[in-house]
């Protein structure tokens, strides 16, 4: 469990900062250079990513029972992720989903961690999915307080919209169908 945590207070802790310190972050910035302090966050993010994995995978193998989801929970969950890929597309791909939301990933990331908590009562499960739903609450609370960066992405149409549906749809047809236990090794709803 140990691995878990540190790989979320890497990954989070950076993905934080200007959450917590947007002025410190700024003189990083400066201090170091755009490219060199954008590479040393990717650095930290990966390491943080990878501890997730790690930590995640050995915490399965010792799992501790926090509460026990009705089996119903897991189609509601399976409609709350309905969205999700669309959304994290949308992100990228500006059009209405992007204009009305304003940052339709952390819209993503909501769901996606609410509808795993709701689904899975393990206690490495509610320090994942519990950790990136107080972060994404957390960011787009302090988006209220700060000024937004910019994001990559393709010049705005409404082309764009259809795109993210589309290909966000298909990806969560191939998680659904197969993609989530090879990459995780567990099927996502329980008959």
């Amino acid at each position: 469990m140990t691995i878990l945590v540190l790989g979320l207070v890497l990954f989070l802790g950076i993905h934080s900062l200007s959450i917590v310190n947007e002025p410190f972050r700024d003189r990083m910035v400066a201090r170091l250079g755009e490219w060199p302090f954008k590479g040393l966050y990717a650095l930290i993010a990966l390491v943080g990513l990878i501890g997730i994995v790690w930590g995640y995978g050995l915490a399965r193998q010792e799992p501790t029972l926090l509460y026990v989801p009705p089996t119903w929970l897991s189609h509601v969950a399976m409609i709350l992720l309905l969205p999700v890929f669309p959304l994290l597309l949308a992100a990228y791909l500006p059009g209405g989903i992007q204009r009305k939301l304003k940052r339709p990933m952390l819209v993503a990331v909501k769901l996606w961690a609410l509808a795993h908590l709701l689904a899975n009562g393990m206690l490495h499960d509610v320090l994942l999915f519990g950790g990136f739903l107080a972060w994404a609450v957390a960011d787009r609370i302090s988006l209220k307080r700060r000024q937004p960066r910019s994001l990559p992405s393709l010049p705005a149409s409404s082309l764009n919209d259809w795109v993210a549906v589309l290909v966000g749809l298909a990806i969560y047809g191939a998680f659904i169908t197969g993609g989530h236990y090879w990459l995780i090794g567990v099927e996502p709803v329980a008959f």
